[in-house]
């Protein structure tokens, strides 16, 4: 069985809503474990796919809990590195009247190091790779030589860009490291808001011909409750609607889910690495984003990060 890979931060998300009778106050509604390659391992997991994940954690309450629910969702932890003197990081998600989230992040790791055996890699295998871990540029070395690994190996590589806010001021440090991803990358995705931060730009065209296009021909981009854009190699430009879900509890998890619907469609409909290079059909892009919203849409209905049990269960592969 193809195998997926992802490598990123584990936090303990704790999520506030405002208080609905007087709108003062906040109130947290619930904690979970989170971080974006983690609740898209979570979800593929819960669907019956070969997963495992690379990352750290603390030795301590949250750390042990996180490396359970691993465990208990069917992904492999064997390379989450434990370090004893550390506190696992924690998220706060504050939901707003549309329940979209506004975070704070709390780290109290004393530095940040990345220790890990290399998981068995195989051709066809899928690796995501995201957010400010993917460009930190303490860990980056080891991090760089992983994604190098793994392209050697046949893997298809999926960057999910994710770039927060609160790093706006070290886009100029980090943009080597940005590019560099996307240089080795099959398939990029990322937000509006993510290019908004690094490169002051929203609309998908420019995004696509200024900054994407030169190093990857696969490129999707989301926009909260837009179209889905997708620009691709051979000249396929398309948008894709939303797929309502019915009441939004939460979207703190939609993209991540949108990552691993992705990735489970590939998987489903057997896409390898040498199709991609070769250039996907209309036909089976409209496949794989279609799993991709499917799982977007159902994560929005629950305050969880992930599919919930009875959805993954219908696809288990």
């Amino acid at each position: 069985m193809r195998k997926v890979i992802g490598i990123g931060e584990t936090v303990l998300d704790i999520i506030f809503k405002t208080d609905e009778q007087d709108g003062s106050g906040m109130r947290p509604m619930a904690a979970v474990p989170g971080g974006s390659t983690f609740n898209c391992l979570i979800s593929l997991g819960r669907c019956g796919l070969n997963a495992s994940f690379i990352s750290e954690t603390g030795n301590d309450r949250v750390g042990r809990h996180i490396i359970s629910f691993l465990r208990q969702n069917g992904v492999d932890p064997s390379s989450v590195a434990v370090y004893p003197e550390s506190k696992s990081p924690l998220s706060l998600a504050f939901l707003n009247e549309n329940n979209d989230a506004e975070y704070i992040f709390y780290k109290d790791h004393p530095r940040d190091r990345l220790e890990f055996n290399y998981p068995e890699v195989s051709k066809d295998d899928v690796v995501i790779f995201s957010s400010y871990y993917a460009v930190n540029p303490v860990i980056r070395p080891q991090v760089h030589a992983f994604l190098e690994y793994v392209r050697q190996h046949g893997a298809i590589l999926y960057y999910d860009v994710n770039f927060r806010a609160s790093h706006r001021d070290e886009v100029i440090k980090l943009t080597p490291n940005i590019l560099e991803n996307l240089e080795m990358a099959d398939i990029v995705r990322g937000s509006t808001e993510d290019f908004e931060v690094m490169f002051r730009k929203t609309d998908p065209d420019v995004i696509y011909r200024s900054q994407i296009s030169f190093y990857t021909k696969n490129f999707i981009c989301t926009n909260g409750g837009e179209p889905v854009e997708l620009r691709a190699d051979g000249g396929l430009k398309k948008q894709y609607p939303i797929v309502k879900s019915g009441q939004v509890v939460s979207t703190i998890g939609a993209g991540d889910n949108f990552n691993a619907g992705f990735i489970y469609g590939l998987i489903k409909h057997g896409i390898t690495r040498e199709m991609i290079e070769g250039g996907l059909t209309e036909s089976q892009w409209d496949a794989v984003i279609g799993c991709a919203l499917q799982f977007s849409a159902n994560v929005c209905k629950s305050i969880n990060n992930y599919v919930d049990e009875a959805f993954a269960k219908e696809l288990k592969i």
